[in-house]
């Protein structure tokens, strides 16, 4: 999965927009009756970009992630600040080239994909693996 770099989000440009909120969850089942009343506002900024002087974008391409629903031409927050762990989604360059993976650290470090058409990325004493942040949203458009 190849990623192209949106760059920082501009604390300046940010704008509280907030949207009607309701808490009352939305079944994905069978339908049920809510009380449908506007509980609080939301601001996405606020949800999704919390640090917003470490935070990035980032547009994806590939199908190598599609195993957790990240799929081509979604957009990636990813936040530099949060210190990556075991089983985190991360934005690492390898050799210089970007990529999306899952981190394992566990038993060795690799970079994991989450299609099995592909293999875990493997480091050996040459390799250079730089980590760039940690996914914590993604966005996609619906189709229509």
């Amino acid at each position: 999965m190849n990623v192209t770099l949106l760059g920082p989000v501009d604390v300046d440009s940010l704008s509280a927009t907030a949207v009607p909120f309701y808490s009352e969850s939305v079944p994905c089942g069978f339908p049920s009756p809510t009380a449908g009343y506007e509980d609080t506002r939301l601001d996405l900024n606020e949800l999704c970009i919390p640090r917003p002087s470490s935070t990035y974008m980032v547009r994806c391409d590939g199908d190598s992630m599609n195993g957790i629903g990240i799929y081509a031409g979604d957009i990636l927050v990813v936040d530099r600040s949060i210190k990556p762990k075991h089983g985190d989604t991360v934005v690492a360059a390898v050799d210089g080239a970007f990529t999306v993976k899952t981190l394992a650290l566990k038993p060795r470090v690799r970079l994991l994909p989450q299609n099995r058409q592909y293999a875990p990325i493997e480091f050996n004493e040459g390799s250079d693996l730089q980590l760039f942040g940690v996914v914590t949203h993604l966005v996609r458009a619906m189709q229509r």
